[in-house]
Order: C-alpha cells, then sequence, then structure tokens
C-alpha cells in the first residue's frame, strides 16, 4: 500500500493502522503484513531524529530495581570492591589505611577516594550495597569498608569510632580545660573529613584560630602525636 511521503503523516498512519496494545506477537504479524514497513522507518528515521516509536499509552510501573555499574547484585558490588582491593594491595595508600593508620593523611586518602571513585566504588554506594546485604545501615567511612573487606575488622559507624578514640585519649592522661576544647574541635573535624593532619589544621576555620603551630603551643608540642594517637585509636578494634 502507498505510504505517507512525509514522517509525521506515517507516524500517524501507523499509530492507526496498529493493534492497540499490541504484544511482540502481534506486532511481528502486523509488519509481516505490511512488509515495506521496516524499510520505510529506517529511511526516515534521521528525519524523525528517533530511532524507536513510543505509544501514546500511560506509562506503568511494573518494578524497580537499584542498579551497581556493570554488577547488578548488591553482592556483586561488594565482591568486586574485595576483588578490586586485592589486585591493588601494592598501593601504599592501601597498606597505611589496613596497617599503619596514624600515618595517613588527607592527600593519601583523597588520591585514594579518586582512584576508588573511578573504579566504580565510592562510600555512599558501598553504604548502599552493605545496606541491600545485611538490612544494616551503617555509617560506615570508605576507611572501615577497606579494613572490613582486607581485614575483616568490625564495620561500625564512623562518628561511634572517633568517639571512642576521643574517650580513650582523654583517658590516657589528664588534660587541661583548654586542651579538651581543642579535642571537641578536631573530633568533629574529623567527622566530617575522615583525617585531620596537620595541613587540615592550618586551614579553614584552624587557620583562623591560629593554624598549627597555635594549637600545638595548647598541647606543649605534642599536638603531632597526638593527632597520630587519635588516629591509631579510631581503627582499633573496640566495641
Amino acid at each position: 500500500e502507498a505510504v505517507p511521503a512525509e514522517p509525521e503523516a506515517a507516524v500517524s498512519a501507523v499509530s492507526a493502522a496498529a493493534p492497540a496494545h499490541a504484544g511482540v506477537a502481534q506486532m511481528s504479524d502486523f509488519f509481516r503484513e505490511h512488509p515495506g514497513l521496516a524499510i520505510f522507518l529506517d529511511r526516515f528515521k534521521p528525519k524523525l531524529g528517533r530511532s524507536v516509536f513510543v505509544s501514546d499509552h500511560a506509562d506503568e510501573v511494573t518494578g524497580s530495581e537499584r542498579g551497581y555499574g556493570e554488577n547488578q547484585q548488591p553482592g556483586d558490588y561488594l565482591q568486586g570492591f574485595a576483588q578490586w582491593l586485592q589486585s591493588h594491595n601494592e598501593l601504599d595508600a592501601l597498606r597505611i589505611v589496613t596497617q599503619r593508620p596514624r600515618e595517613l593523611t588527607r592527600a593519601a586518602l583523597k588520591a585514594l577516594k579518586l582512584q576508588l571513585d573511578q573504579a566504580g566504588y565510592n562510600e555512599e554506594a558501598l553504604r548502599v550495597a552493605w545496606h541491600d546485604v545485611s538490612s544494616q545501615n551503617i555509617a560506615a567511612s570508605i576507611i572501615g569498608f577497606i579494613r572490613q573487606q582486607v581485614l575483616g575488622t568490625p564495620l561500625l559507624p564512623y562518628d561511634q569510632r572517633v568517639d571512642h578514640a576521643v574517650r580513650k585519649i582523654l583517658a590516657s592522661q589528664r588534660f587541661s580545660q583548654p586542651q579538651r576544647q581543642w579535642l571537641d574541635r578536631i573530633a568533629l573535624q574529623l567527622k566530617q573529613e575522615t583525617v585531620v593532619d596537620r595541613p587540615a589544621l592550618d586551614a579553614g576555620q584552624f587557620k583562623a584560630l591560629g593554624g598549627f603551630a597555635r594549637i600545638d603551643k595548647v598541647f606543649e608540642g605534642r599536638l603531632s602525636v597526638l593527632l597520630g594517637d587519635l588516629q591509631a585509636a579510631i581503627w582499633e578494634d573496640a566495641a
């Protein structure tokens, strides 16, 4: 039969002739009955600006599921994360995270996060996948997920780890009131940035308050050691 020359008219003609609510089998029969239609549609595809004709009927949600990149299931995503860590165990930042956490710097953590993000693994996606697998909603940090996969350490909320570390440090020796106040400020910053090192204390709000040099005087020259002790205490496997 004759096919309209203009693409818009052709679409209207096809829509009118095609069976309503057609399934795959019905549409297959329809195209067999109109053998020239497929060639026509291919010919006018560039003009129409689309390659697929969509029904005008209302959409209907039949189901939903969360995607994890190339991995379709959360368990696959976590397994892929573990395999990535194993295949990149030569990275110095990974060794520091798993073996020498007191030496971890913001710069090293930032570089590691970038590599993980490029591989498709970030903190938020790992939290969601962990929840989908275990039904546990744990606000763990990226370091916590790494150590859990590599070392089998408990996956705990990061804020909880910081609070435990501060309590341990306070119990280890006597601190003055100004020192306690600075510890509280550092703890809040740890919860926001995961790592607080000398560059962190020379930036932002800390810089405005005198930076590392001034805070170090408050701690009688022991601030670097204190920051290392805090970082180590955070990643102790304490209940």
